[in-house]
């Protein structure tokens, strides 16, 4: 009997540990560093709606850094990760140091970063394109959904040959 109540127990501790990581906040589950944020509207209950800046390193090209701004949705909704954030997000992506690649790791087009933006199929993208042609790499953000995304979108782009 008691083996029962522990296996029980074990399968319940596991359901509240899936649920409390799907119901964390966005912002929690995909960053690098955290730059700073703005209140743009003040909420009563919960934390305030804000704009967020981030940074995130490219995985495969060293040296490039790129910088993602996006609305993060306060009160209770936002507080416990079941509001859907808006579709508007902002890249830049800037040469911070020697750029170094092994042209045999980067794909002509990635995804390299990945964000939640609802709490059930709603994700952030950020694509690199790489343009061999002109030695550049180019940064894509934009939002998808399981069934329509949209077509809100920013884009950036760093050289990385000689002029």
């Amino acid at each position: 009997m008691s083996l029962n109540i522990r296996s029980l127990s074990k399968r319940v501790a596991i359901k509240a540990l899936v649920v409390t990581f799907a119901l964390l906040p966005p912002t929690l589950l995909a960053q690098d560093a955290h730059i700073g944020s703005v209140r743009t509207e003040f909420k009563l209950l919960g934390p305030n709606n804000t704009i967020e800046v981030e940074r995130f390193d490219d995985p495969e090209v060293q040296g490039i850094s790129c910088y993602i701004s996006y609305s993060q949705i306060g009160g209770i909704t936002g507080a416990v990760g079941l509001a859907e954030e808006a579709s508007e997000a902002s890249v830049a992506c800037r040469q911070t140091g020697e750029i170094i690649f092994d042209p045999a790791d980067v794909e002509e087009q990635e995804v390299i970063f990945t964000q939640r933006r609802s709490a059930l199929f709603k994700n952030m993208r950020v694509v690199r394109m790489h343009d061999t042609e002109t030695q550049t790499f180019v940064y894509l953000t934009y939002s998808a959904k399981l069934v329509d995304g949209s077509p809100k979108n920013a884009i950036t782009a760093v050289h990385y040959g000689d002029l």
